[in-house]
């Protein structure tokens, strides 16, 4: 434990303070984090749209550019792991829950509600998918490229500290060892606790939805999940201590591996022609609306204004409180590979596979629900709730019972995986970037980030967990357009100019 930082202190005694919050006076926070993600999302919207779509242009501009050749360490390196291991860890660790969460439900709520158009009309059906893929495509690994990419070059090629507060050496120089340095690693550890625990809070519902749908002698609702999130913890600290050569690559390989054959599921039982004639049809409509959409807001229309508060912003905070995390991750097993491998890796597979993702699944519940007269969209809103969309969908295909549990069981195999990725990224920001951060210190932050979804839930349930996640990305975000500045000096100064 002698490596610990004033980081670690800091982070832990604002975290506590937190959760101590959360179960002494839940209501109070569950108003004052609801108040302040209403006047983030309706001061600084455009900020939040703004950061996330120059971003996407920063990298693709990187990959494309003369900084394409430079290598994630050393010029005689290869990449520490072979490409589907690599793409396996990445996606564990990038979104999982959230893919089983709004598989079926997001794009059936962009057809009964859309930000354009009338509900339920031709026009709605045409722009549910492409809609979801803007959230779950580009930009949101974009993101994700950006942390990745800065901490592996510094990391790996600069031989500096693996910490988020390392990638500013070229605007800050040594002041980033000093307050500076430690309000940055600060505010990313923060943002993964609160970010993760969203995410888990998630998977906590979502589990609890599934085992109340098979047997409704389970109850639904706080007392059940805080029991789930127990479970869970137990088990990925399991992952934790076994190790990232082990327990995490395992865990990441049987998620890859689950999702796989749950989607083949689908495309077989399902209606196979119109997922594939959807799945064309979404992706030309998603790259033709792309560069419109990019900056696009609705400052005139009120239903178009709360929509893109509901869902876009709500995604970009989310992304971005996940940054420091997933970014850290990724960074840590993409060493050896060049900037233009890493950029294309990280764009283009992710958004590939989720827009396959969500049409087959969205696109079979939708096809099911327009074919049932609304059947799992009055499901959601009788008392079934989002979050069982997915279950409801299963039930109408062949084999109901065991997809429902494979399915139960993906999603608590992305909770562990996520988890895990969560702690060793935590105990690295904390311990000045050790690579090998000792496994008390991971267990700390597992008990931590465990604590922190309870306190969400108890405090505010989902609103609670969205209100978290748009206030902690605030500052973060703020951090990601001087990190893009810091990267693009250090790969100038790299290349003499």
């Amino acid at each position: 434990m002698k490596k610990l930082t004033p980081v670690f202190y800091l982070s832990i005694i604002l975290s506590v303070i937190f959760i101590l919050w959360g179960a002494l006076a839940p209501d109070q926070l569950d108003s004052i984090a609801t108040n302040l993600q209403l006047s983030l999302q309706m001061k600084f919207d455009w900020l939040y749209h703004l950061i996330v779509g120059i971003i996407l242009l920063f990298v693709v501009y990187l990959a494309c550019s003369k900084y394409g050749n430079i290598k994630l360490g050393k010029d005689n390196e290869q990449p520490t792991y072979n490409t589907f291991s690599w793409f396996a860890m990445l996606f564990s660790a990038g979104m999982g829950i959230g893919l089983i969460f709004w598989g079926v439900s997001e794009p059936l709520s962009h057809y009964y509600n859309p930000p354009i158009g009338d509900a339920q009309s031709q026009t709605a059906l045409n722009n549910a998918l492409p809609f979801t893929f803007l959230h779950w495509g580009l930009h949101l690994w974009a993101i994700y490229a950006l942390v990745a990419l800065a901490l592996a070059y510094f990391t790996f090629r600069k031989n500096l500290p693996g910490t988020i507060s390392a990638t500013f050496y070229p605007l800050l120089g040594d002041f980033v060892r000093g307050p500076a340095g430690m309000m940055i690693d600060t505010f990313a550890v923060l943002a993964t606790v609160f970010g993760v625990a969203t995410s888990l809070g998630f998977g906590a519902i979502q589990i609890n939805g599934g085992l109340h749908y098979l047997n409704d002698s389970i109850p639904y609702g706080f007392s059940t999940q805080f029991i789930i999130i127990i479970g869970i913890t137990f088990l990925f600290m399991i992952s934790v201590l076994s190790g990232i050569e082990k327990g995490l690559k395992l865990m990441s390989n049987i998620n890859i591996v689950l999702a796989i054959l749950l989607l083949f599921f689908f495309i077989s039982f399902g209606p196979t022609t119109f997922l594939f004639k959807s799945f064309i049809t979404s992706l030309g409509r998603y790259a033709a609306i792309l560069p419109s959409i990019n900056f696009s807001l609705a400052p005139l229309s009120q239903h178009g204004d709360k929509w893109i508060h509901n869902w876009t912003i709500f995604y970009w905070a989310w992304w971005i409180s996940w940054s420091p995390f997933v970014g850290s991750f990724i960074a840590r097993i993409s060493k050896g590979r060049t900037i233009r491998e890493f950029v294309i890796g990280v764009l283009a597979a992710p958004t590939g596979f989720c827009a396959l993702w969500f049409t087959v699944l969205g696109g079979t519940g939708t096809q099911f629900d327009l074919s049932g007269n609304g059947g799992i969209w009055m499901a959601m809103n009788q008392g079934l709730n989002s979050e069982n969309a997915l279950f409801a969908t299963l039930n109408q295909l062949p084999f109901s019972t065991i997809t429902i549990v494979v399915s139960i069981i993906l999603i608590g195999t992305f909770f562990i995986t996520s988890a895990d990725s969560a702690t060793f990224v935590m105990g690295m920001q904390t311990t000045n970037g050790m690579l090998h951060p000792p496994n008390q210190i991971k267990a700390v932050w597992g008990i931590i980030q465990a604590a922190a979804a309870v306190a969400l839930l108890w405090s505010g349930g989902l609103n609670g967990l969205q209100s978290a996640a748009i206030a902690i990305a605030f500052p973060f975000a703020i951090i990601l357009v001087f990190l893009m500045i810091s990267l693009l000096k250090g790969l100038r100064e790299e290349k003499g100019k």
